[in-house]
This record gives structure tokens, C-alpha cells and sequence, in this order.
């Protein structure tokens, strides 16, 4: 189940509110003593994540599914995307690795447990059931609080409002689950890039980004901040087995550029969309792995 941007409801005493943590989507499937952890689209986490079943096994639990993220925290306790990135693309992480960028997983769902679903029961009372398992679900609040001045002090990405009579309905992006981040993101798919200049010469200066709407593959504009030479340097790799000769966009774009199949999505952070369609000064913020081109809509 997803959640759809926008504020928080006016009817708020009819919601609960969790913290919106910045990491990957993940449930955890415990079943005869077995543990498989997958993502949203049904990859398979397990081996990518090890530290996921090792806490899973000491849950105690059969025949469950937990929903949940994957994070990974820096040394201030809060959750830093750019350093799960250096995780999420490894399906078999060494041990070193794994030593060094360890991640963590924070249930908030109960979907299934002891043989029964619980998709249809309401959010506050399948709640209920995950905090009663004590299984180091992070705790919700009422609606009515002020966790999002609490999140916002603490650098935090936002909250997460939730119907506390909402059912879970799998696959379905629902107005019954909100988040609310502090600062505008959006994910974005690129299209190709600028090569660079001066520092970056031989290699990206800046992303062509794009949208899919109706008329195609859309452009909305480029981003040239927000990296760090090693992440520009494995962007180069990913991208040049993609590039071809025309460009994806729909719509001209002009300059030198160099294009690719819109097959990779990314994060940017911005400050507002511009009339003609384009984002205000856009941020990378990193790769999604867990999202596919075609969510990707404008």
C-alpha cells in the first residue's frame, strides 16, 4: 500500500501519524522458520539485507508478514539515504561491507500472522497487533500532535498520515495514507546528460531528467548538484551501456548532449516548479532501485 503526497488532513483527530523514514520499502516473510525479505515490486531482498532476518529471528513469529523500511543510520541515529545507496545496488554485499554500512528495519505494518490476513482489519488495529508483538516497530502518534515540527527539528524527512479505520490494500496508491515532507521531492528518470566541463570534463556535467505523461517521455529539466565525484564517476558506468543516438524526450532539448534509455529513476529534491514545466533548482539526492520508469509520471 501507498501513500500519495500532499498536506496534512483537516480532520486530523481521524488519523495517526508515524514518522517517514528515509529508506527502502521492504516486507519480511516468516513462515516455518524461514525468513524472505522482498521489496515493492516483489525483488528479492533477502541476501542484499542479511541484517533483516537475523532481527526477524529473534521476532518469535510464524506464518507473518511484516511491512516496513530499510535504513541506514548515520552517526547522529537518523536515517541517510545516500549512505544506503552504497547497499541497495549490491544483491550480494561482503561481510566488510555489510560491517561497515550496516542497515536497520523498522516494521509498521502487520499484514498477516498465526494463518490469518489482516489486510482488512483497520490500521489502528492492525497497529495495535504489531506493538503487542514488541518487535521494535517505531511508535505512532495521534493526530492531533505535533510530530511534524518534532520531525522537522530533527532533520527528518516528514510523517506519515494515516486512517485509523483505512484497511491495506496492496498495490494501491491511497489518499488514506499521506506523507507530508518538509522539502519537496520527487522521483525523476533520466534521459541522458550534459557532458562536463573544467572538474568534470570526460564526464557527466549535469542529468537530463524526465516524466512520463501522455505526450511521451517528457523533459523537466536538468541537475548538476548534488553529487560527489564518486557518485558521478558510477553514474558514468551505469549510463553509458544505455546511451543511444536519438533522444527519448518527446520534446527538444537542446545542446550537446548525450542520451539513454529511460531506464533509471532517481530523487531530486526542489523548490518549486516552474510554468514552463521545469524544476526549480533541482538536488540529486541519489538512485531509486526500488522504483521502475513507468511510476515515474508527471
Amino acid at each position: 500500500m501507498l501513500a500519495v503526497p500532499g498536506r496534512l488532513p483537516a480532520d486530523r483527530e481521524q488519523y495517526g501519524l508515524e514518522v517517514k523514514w528515509d529508506g527502502i520499502r521492504a516486507l519480511v516473510h516468516l513462515e516455518a522458520g524461514g525468513c524472505r525479505v522482498s521489496g515493492r515490486h516483489g525483488a528479492d531482498y533477502t541476501r542484499r539485507y542479511p541484517e533483516v532476518c537475523e532481527t526477524a529471528s529473534g521476532f518469535g513469529l510464524d506464518h507473518a508478514i511484516i511491512d516496513g523500511e530499510v535504513v541506514a543510520l548515520g552517526a547522529d541515529g537518523r536515517p541517510w539515504f545516500s549512505r544506503l545507496q552504497r547497499r541497495m545496488h549490491l544483491s550480494d554485499p561482503s561481510p566488510s561491507l555489510v560491517h561497515r554500512v550496516p542497515i536497520t528495519y523498522l516494521p509498521f505494518d502487520l499484514l498477516y500472522l498465526g494463518g490469518r490476513p489482516l489486510f482488512d482489519l483497520p490500521y489502528r488495529d492492525r497497529r495495535a497487533l504489531l506493538d503487542e508483538l514488541d518487535i521494535g516497530a517505531p511508535p505512532f502518534f495521534p493526530g492531533d500532535s505535533d510530530l511534524m515540527a518534532a520531525t522537522l527539528e530533527q532533520g527528518l524527512e516528514g510523517v506519515i498520515a494515516k486512517r485509523l479505520d483505512s484497511p491495506y490494500r496492496t498495490g494501491v496508491r491511497s489518499p488514506w495514507w499521506i506523507k507530508v515532507k518538509h522539502q519537496a521531492t520527487t522521483e525523476v528518470v533520466i534521459g541522458g546528460w550534459k557532458p562536463g566541463k573544467g572538474r568534470r570534463a570526460g564526464g557527466i556535467g549535469s542529468l537530463l531528467l524526465g516524466m512520463f505523461t501522455g505526450e511521451g517521455f517528457t523533459y523537466v529539466g536538468h541537475v548538476g548538484t548534488g553529487f560527489t565525484d564518486a557518485a558521478l564517476a558510477h553514474l558514468l558506468a551505469l549510463l553509458e551501456p544505455l546511451e543511444v543516438p536519438r533522444s527519448p524526450f518527446s520534446d527538444e532539448v537542446k545542446g550537446r548532449n548525450r542520451w539513454v534509455r529511460p531506464e533509471m529513476v532517481g530523487e531530486v529534491a526542489y523548490t518549486m516548479w516552474t510554468d514552463d514545466g521545469r524544476l526549480r533548482h533541482p538536488v540529486w539526492r541519489g538512485l531509486r532501485g526500488d522504483k521502475v520508469p513507468a511510476e515515474v509520471t508527471l
